[in-house]
């Protein structure tokens, strides 16, 4: 502290003589500072004067000034806003423009407008608040597109399912009309009918002559109405402009997937057939109208379209399709029992064939199954031929046809060819050997031919095969149906001898006119008869069958007359001596004979020779089963003479030749067996048999000991 203390007072000392060193200049200072404050109070007053007389002045100035600054704050601002806006109109000038292309549902054009949106004029204005308003509806905006084109397509799809049929039956009839030009031309040009049109290799010729043909029928009826394509029926705008939506979208895939899934739901319902699509053939128009539609549809969005769907799809497609078809087809014409129906049917699977082989579809298939249908059709028809022959059967007379005049006849030779030179010579009226079914008969063959040959028509083969397809189904008329009804009629039990013989010489005359078929045949289809692969007509054999049916029944018709004779004999087995006189009832029955053999002069010689051998070998055979009947137990030598006198009159009969042709007593000999026995007890003569028994040169060579025994014992 001491120290302290004098450090202090050393400072006091030092800072005394400063002072005092100090002193004079600051009374000075002070002297000088009082002389001025009379000055700078004179300064204040000025400048306090000054400055109230520049604010008063100035306060305009600011006035102004501030004016000016607000004007150019302002001005700054609208140059501001005036470039946000340039930024931000076209922004909503395009929004603008998006809502008014929704509004009038050009969805593809909206698209193209969000994404100039999205891409080019929003990201400039991206800070204001309804630009974001805009980002967020955007994407609401592109589903709202996809619902509605979605929904537009699924209307569109509703609709060709519904006028399917429409779109089909269109295409089909301009198919065929394609077709009948076509045929026109082929015609013109001496050109087979019925070649393949739809050869793959012949396809660009034949699509110019269609353009040709279509040019030239559009030159002659020019001012006809012009008629609307299969295509033009459609509005397949919605399927455009679904397609570009989803494409812009990025979700082509999932629209080719959606669009080919529905397609084939709808394939499915098209190829679905109505329980009685059989019944009518209009069924079957609607069958095929709407299949036809769907393809059409489906070949259409094929070449205009890229990649919705691809021929690899549309062949799928039709390959089931196809399959379905046929096993629908197969079914459902097998119900059909009438051949106009089934021939309609035909014509409608050509033409529904011909179509859609024009959209470029494989139908070698339907085709193949027309070949089926045609057996079907070949059977109805025999099913109604049938029908037409036992009509025809049942209505002849079974008499030769009577010609009155020159007319008559070559109305009759006009149906069926016969000639005969001999009856040419002969003057009316006369009489032509045939019964009045035989002409109808070659008609209606020749109607079946026609019937037939209606199916084999448009078939796409060549004459050749048309030509065997007929001769195949001819000789399932003769060789089947009408041998049936031949074999059937015979069997009848009010056919009698004078009508078997007159089939007889009925199936003669049909068997000759085979030839007149063939040639019928052969001018129908162009094609020789010496062609190597030409079939034939087996109506030799038809008719040969039912002349010997027709024989085998006049025999056994003869030999049941002749039990119905027998059985009316009524012999006294006891009588003591013979009437002197035949039996009544053998000579009714060799009348009868003498009479049936006269209408057998018509037959040929074989034919009535065996009739006649059969009825005597029968009448012979029933005459010693008579006299060797277990219930006969008694028989008087007069009941033998009266027998004897019988059998004599039936080897007259034999010996009068009843029959031209037999060869000395050929006939007589039927009766051998009655006349040895009868001779053995007439002359008692069995000394004679006994020793000669067993020997060639017998008298009684033909006697049978037992028979001779059992006679014997009666």
């Amino acid at each position: 502290m001491e120290k302290l203390d004098a450090c202090i007072r050393n400072h006091d000392r030092e800072i005394e003589k400063m002072c005092n060193f100090h002193h004079q200049g600051f009374v000075d200072a002070i002297t000088e500072l009082l002389k001025v404050r009379a000055d700078a109070e004179k300064l204040k007053v000025q400048v306090t004067d000054t400055n109230r007389r520049l604010q008063d002045a100035g306060k305009e100035v600011i006035a102004q000034t501030e004016e000016i600054i607000r004007c150019r704050v302002q001005q700054r601002n609208i140059t501001t806003v005036v470039e946000k806006l340039q930024l931000c109109l076209p922004v909503l000038e395009m929004y603008s423009k998006l809502k008014e292309q929704m509004s009038v549902k050009r969805y593809y054009s909206a698209l193209k407008t969000m994404e100039q949106l999205e891409n080019l004029y929003l990201p400039r204005v991206s800070q204001y608040r309804f630009c974001q308003i805009m980002m967020e509806n955007l994407p609401k905006l592109r589903e709202e597109i996809k619902e509605i084109s979605m929904s537009d397509l699924k209307d569109f799809l509703e609709s060709i399912r519904k006028h399917s049929d429409r779109i089909g039956e269109t295409a089909m009839k301009q198919a065929q009309q394609q077709k009948t030009f076509s045929t026109a031309l082929q015609k013109q040009n001496n050109v087979n009918y019925g070649r393949n049109m739809h050869l793959g290799r012949n396809r660009i010729l034949e699509s110019k002559n269609e353009i040709t043909l279509k040019r030239t029928f559009e030159d002659e009826d020019e001012h006809e109405e012009e008629v609307l394509t299969a295509q033009d029926l459609v509005d397949f705008s919605p399927v455009y402009r679904c397609l570009h939506i989803y494409s812009v979208l990025g979700d082509g895939e999932i629209f080719e997937n959606y669009y080919r899934k529905q397609r084939r739901k709808q394939a499915r319902l098209v190829l679905q057939p109505q329980s009685s699509m059989h019944e009518t053939v209009e069924g079957y128009r609607r069958y095929f109208s709407q299949i036809v539609g769907f393809f059409v549809v489906e070949d259409h969005i094929l070449h205009v379209t890229q990649g919705l769907v691809t021929r690899t799809y549309t062949d799928e497609l039709w390959n089931m399709a196809l399959s379905k078809i046929i096993a629908v087809l197969r079914t459902h014409s097998s119900y059909c029992s009438d051949p106009d129906l089934v021939l309609e049917l035909k014509n409608l699977i050509v033409v529904f064939a011909d179509t859609l082989q024009g959209y470029g579809f494989p139908v070698n298939r339907l085709f193949d199954l027309l070949f089926e249908i045609r057996d079907q059709y070949n059977e109805t028809l025999l099913k109604k031929w049938s029908g037409l022959f036992r009509d025809i059967f049942e209505a002849d007379n079974y008499s030769p046809i009577p010609v009155a005049n020159e007319e008559e006849y070559r109305i009759v030779i006009s149906k069926f060819p016969f000639q005969d030179p001999e009856l040419d010579k002969q003057s009316f009226p006369k009489k032509l050997p045939m019964s009045q079914s035989v002409p109808q008969i070659y008609m209606q063959v020749k109607e079946f031919i026609y019937a037939s040959l209606k199916f084999s028509e448009s078939l796409h083969r060549s004459s050749t095969e048309i030509d065997d397809m007929l001769r195949k189904s001819t000789n399932l008329l003769l060789t089947r149906t009408l041998s049936s009804c031949l074999q059937n009629l015979i069997k009848k039990p009010h056919i009698g001898l004078t009508e078997l013989v007159q089939i007889i010489i009925n199936t003669t005359h049909l068997e000759q006119a085979c030839k007149y078929l063939e040639d019928f045949i052969s001018n129908i289809t162009n094609i020789s008869q010496l062609t190597v692969h030409t079939a034939r007509l087996y109506g030799l054999s038809t008719f040969k069958d039912a002349r010997h049916a027709a024989e085998g029944e006049i025999y056994t018709k003869l030999n049941q007359k002749i039990d119905e004779f027998i059985q009316i004999a009524d012999y006294d087995w006891t009588m003591s001596e013979s009437d002197g006189r035949a039996s009544g009832y053998l000579m009714d029955l060799i009348n009868f004979l003498r009479s049936t053999f006269q209408v057998f002069t018509h037959l040929p010689g074989k034919v009535a020779q065996t009739a006649c051998m059969s009825a005597c070998q029968h009448l012979s055979m029933s005459l010693m089963q008579m006299l060797l009947d277990s219930e006969l137990k008694q028989i008087s030598m007069g009941a033998i003479q009266q027998f004897n006198l019988d059998v004599i009159q039936c080897e007259l009969f034999a010996s009068s030749e009843p029959v031209p042709g037999f060869q000395g007593d050929t006939l007589q000999l039927a009766f051998i067996d009655l006349r040895q026995l009868l001779d053995l007890f007439m002359v008692w003569d069995w000394s004679t048999y006994l020793a000669d028994y067993g020997q060639a040169t017998s008298k009684y060579l033909r006697v049978n000991p037992s028979t001779a025994l059992t006679l014997l014992e009666k």
